[in-house]
């Protein structure tokens, strides 16, 4: 199909209020498109179906599946993009700066508190910018995202009776075939300096510099994960990655998928991350739920393909954004710890709302 149809075809659906979900791997050379042929809801229980999955935040919960036997899929070329796409502006955004500061220093001042009283390691605290958007175009959006965000997992998601769903994810919940599977540790954010460091061609070329408080924080959840797996695992020295204009630091993470270690063991295992919730997990979730007063929905959830041609791959639902009723709800967030400052903490989430900003 070509770039024109294909886009096309994207506009149609959503029109037709069929369920689709559209999206690019990272570093891949296609745009995918898969489209339910009805607006029933299908969840995955075993992770034994082929299709497309779509997991809330809370694990407690069913992830929806778009089964590809109820399904016709497409197929688009990275390349044809067409011409450079118009801005359009937000109308207004609604969180008043100043109040959505001081929310969120008191947030992250409580998680302090609350990870000193109980000497653990970690909590993962986020908010909503909240944005007026009357001429949305999702096709336009989506396109810029796949512009401005290649190495990323970059997907619009939609069914009717849930909701649209947008976002440009850097980490890899799990990736698996029938005999083994890999994962990532990814924590810690900076925002690339280029008067600091430079234009460059590779981040090999670049001494990136970490402060102590986020090399700990990532390692522990390189910790995290290897304890939770409790099975013979490589794992990679840590290193920087970079996702749009943001630095992280990612720890690799393989092994062998067996009958005692399977699909759904593994990512019951793995998520909600340490990257997304905290350390220990259960505590952290329920703090999280407890204080963030609003709910994360499929943020920080995961989503991708299970078991397409004897593949599966999910990443988890960051740099995400939510269009609901002509606005559109950005979610960000970040890993606190006892040595965070919250007004930095606070800035971190300014510069992670920006991945997302820039498109719109």
């Amino acid at each position: 199909m070509n770039d024109v149809d294909f886009y096309k075809k994207i506009k149609k659906v959503y029109a037709n209020k069929l369920p689709f979900v559209v999206y690019s791997k990272p570093d891949s050379a296609e745009v995918k498109l898969i489209v339910q042929k009805n607006d029933k809801i299908h969840y995955t229980e075993d992770y034994k179906e082929s299709g497309f999955v779509f997991a809330p935040f809370e694990n407690d919960k069913l992830p929806i599946l778009f089964p590809i036997s109820e399904s016709i899929s497409y197929t688009n070329s990275f390349s044809a993009y067409g011409k450079e796409i118009t801005r359009n502006k937000p109308d207004t955004i609604f969180n008043s700066s100043t109040s959505s500061k001081n929310k969120h220093v008191a947030l992250v001042e409580k998680g302090i508190k609350f990870l000193e009283n109980n000497n653990y390691k970690k909590v993962v605290l986020s908010r909503k910018e909240i944005i007026k958007y009357e001429e949305f175009e999702l096709v336009q959006i989506y396109r810029k995202l796949l512009k401005s965000y290649s190495n990323a997992f970059v997907y619009s998601w939609y069914h009717p009776k849930v909701g649209l769903w947008l976002g440009a994810s850097p980490e890899v919940l799990l990736e698996a075939d029938k005999n083994s599977f890999r994962t990532m540790a990814l924590a810690s954010t900076q925002v690339y300096d280029v008067k600091k460091y430079g234009e460059f061609k590779s981040l090999k070329d670049v001494n990136i510099h970490w402060g102590a408080k986020e090399v700990a924080e990532q390692q522990h959840v390189t910790d995290y994960i290897i304890e939770q797996l409790n099975v013979h695992v490589k794992v990679s020295k840590p290193y920087t990655t970079k996702a749009g204009n943001l630095l992280h630091i990612r720890t690799d993470i393989s092994g062998k998928l067996t009958e005692q270690l399977t699909l759904k063991k593994i990512v019951n295992l793995l998520h909600p991350t340490p990257a997304v919730c905290g350390v220990p997990k259960e505590k952290a979730k329920e703090f999280i739920v407890q204080n963030e007063n609003y709910s994360r929905q499929f943020y920080t959830g995961f989503l991708g393909e299970l078991n397409l041609n004897n593949k599966s791959a999910l990443f988890v639902n960051l740099r995400c954004m939510q269009f609901v009723d002509n606005t559109l709800e950005i979610y960000i967030g970040g890993g606190i710890t006892v040595d965070s400052n919250p007004v930095s903490e606070w800035e971190e989430t300014v510069n992670k709302s920006k991945v997302m900003m820039k498109v719109l």
